[in-house]
């Protein structure tokens, strides 16, 4: 049996160990896949990715596509757009289905839109096959009164020039939504929207409402027209109602107004009341100072003690026909 020195098989260890540490680091297979996809890279290019954190198959594989379709793209511009945070991947298809359908693309707008936040792939897609945006139900009311609820479908197409820093779809509804408010506004009667609902669309669409957007606006379909409430007469019943409380406030204000006039009055009456009976009590402190001054005489107070009797006495007969009368009544 043959041995072999440790030395040599210790030799062969490590040449095996650093033969598979170099095969881990260097990626050797995705060389030799772009090699021969006829994408020019270098190993030295394959390590320095690795040294900057970038994984290889990330940037030589959309490269290999690319090639293949007939893109002259740079290792080194799609490794900076991967740098940047941007999907490399998703950028070359976008410029792969621009050259199919004949689009103006250049590499930097497509970085640009994609490092924007856009799917610059459902940009060029929205591009070649536009999309139709459905906006929420949209409460309208014409000027008689009447509410309307509509509903759009929008169709658009993505503007690739203005895809960065132009306004995406929900701008799109909300002005379509303010189309649509104003136009029925300006309707003198719902039944004029039932109608010609297509009139809608048109003025609408004149209005130009995709300037500074990211889309193109081909046309505006209303798809549902209803009939809701009667805004005009609730306005009304609320204003009359309304009206009433501030009506029924007011006569509250009147009548406690007047309580109060009728209580001062009252309180007057016994102000006159206490004073006259104070007055009435000093007419015998008065007789009687008057009698002992000599300044009324005997036969005249007896005079008027007579003129009371006569007049105690009448307001008795007086009296007596309205206690008849009540127990008539009774």
């Amino acid at each position: 049996m043959n041995y072999y020195p440790l030395g040599s098989i210790i030799i062969i260890a490590l040449i095996v160990i650093v033969v598979a540490m170099f095969l881990s680091f260097v990626p050797v297979g995705l060389w030799v896949t772009a090699f021969f996809s006829g994408v020019r890279i270098k190993i030295s290019e394959l390590i320095g990715m690795k040294l900057r954190r970038v994984k290889p198959s990330r940037i030589v594989r959309p490269a290999i596509k690319a090639t293949k379709a007939g893109l002259d793209l740079e290792i080194s511009s799609l490794e900076a757009h991967y740098l940047a945070g941007g999907n490399v991947n998703t950028l070359v298809d976008a410029l792969i289905a621009a050259q199919r359908a004949n689009i103006p693309l250049q590499f930097e707008r497509a970085a640009a839109i994609d490092l924007a936040g856009r799917d610059v792939l459902e940009a060029v897609q929205v591009s070649v096959n536009p999309k139709v945006i459905e906006t929420p139900n949209i409460s309208a009311v014409a000027q008689d009164g009447i509410e309307v609820i509509v509903k759009a479908k929008v169709t658009v197409r993505a503007n690739i020039e203005r895809l960065v820093g132009g306004a995406g779809e929900q701008t799109i509804i909300a002005r379509v939504g303010e189309g649509i408010v104003t136009t029925v506004g300006s309707s003198q009667s719902y039944k004029s929207v039932l109608e010609n609902p297509d009139s809608i669309s048109r003025v609408v669409l004149d209005k130009g409402l995709d300037s500074g957007t990211a889309y193109e606006i081909l046309s505006i379909d209303i798809a549902d027209v209803d009939v809701a409430r009667n805004i005009g007469a609730r306005l009304q019943t609320d204003q009359a109602e309304a009206d009433k409380r501030i009506s029924e406030a007011k006569a509250s204000e009147r009548r406690a107004m007047a309580l109060a006039r009728e209580q001062e009055m009252k309180a007057e009456v016994e102000a006159m009341r206490a004073k006259v009976v104070e007055a009435e009590s000093q007419v015998p402190i008065a007789m009687a100072e008057a009698l002992k001054s000599g300044n009324l005489g005997v036969f005249d107070y007896y005079k008027m003690k007579n003129l009371n009797s006569d007049t105690d006495m009448r307001n008795s007969i007086s009296k007596i026909p309205d206690k008849n009368h009540k127990k008539e009544n009774k």
